[in-house]
């Protein structure tokens, strides 16, 4: 199950990375809440992307290799703190409660499901 999950995450979030690089507008236009944080800034959204690819990237890798575990360590670790970013804001009055429930499922979902892959097997947790 791990390692179809880490497929399908992975290229869940690699997808969505190709598509911000590809066209930062449209993408821009279909996530719901961002339209509500301000201009677009393409070069930013590209940014974020590039973030996206690469953790898509290693979620993917992680599911073929297991030294692959690091890399998508530091994935899952970008996937926490842009949640974290959006929880900041929303106990800062930032958003509503329509915004709230998208980001659940758009930025804490995927950040707890690749912390939960990057962890190592409790198997070998016990030696």
């Amino acid at each position: 199950m791990r390692t179809s999950l880490a497929i399908v995450l992975g290229l869940v979030l690699a997808g969505n990375g190709l598509f911000m690089l590809y066209d930062p507008g449209a993408w821009c236009g279909l996530v719901p809440g961002v339209p509500d944080t301000g201009p677009l800034n393409a070069h930013f959204v590209r940014d974020i992307g590039c973030a996206y690819l690469v953790t898509g990237c290693t979620l993917v890798a992680l599911a073929f290799d297991d030294r692959m575990r690091l890399a998508a360590l530091a994935g899952a670790a970008f996937l926490s703190l842009h949640a974290l970013v959006h929880l900041g804001e929303a106990i800062g009055g930032q958003g509503h409660s329509e915004q709230l429930r998208a980001e659940l499922a758009l930025a804490f979902a995927p950040a707890v499901v690749a912390l939960w892959l990057v962890a190592p097997p409790i198997h070998t947790l016990r030696g």
